[in-house]
C-alpha cells in the first residue's frame, strides 16, 4: 500500500520500526539515541545502505545491519 502511494507521487513519511519496511525506505531520518527526553537527535539520516554506515552511533542502523545479514544468511 505504502508503495503504491509512492508509485503515484505521492511523499509518504512513517514513523516505523518494522525492519521490513524500514529496508525499503528510500530515505530514513533517526532520531534518538532514546526516546523523550533522551531523544530527539537526528543520529544518522540516508539510504537503508548508507545508514549502515552508522551503526556505531545508530539504533536503528544497527538492528537494520544485524537484519539485513540474517537475511542474505537465509537467501
Amino acid at each position: 500500500m505504502l508503495q503504491a502511494l509512492v508509485d503515484e507521487g505521492n511523499t509518504v513519511a512513517v514513523i516505523e520500526h518494522n525492519m521490513e519496511i524500514i529496508k525499503e525506505a528510500d530515505c530514513i531520518i533517526d532520531l534518538g539515541p532514546e526516546g523523550g527526553d533522551e531523544g530527539g537527535h537526528v543520529m544518522a539520516v540516508g539510504s537503508p545502505l548508507e545508514l549502515l554506515d552508522h551503526s556505531n552511533v545508530s539504533y536503528t542502523a544497527s538492528y537494520l545491519k544485524k537484519y539485513l545479514e540474517r537475511k542474505l544468511s537465509r537467501d
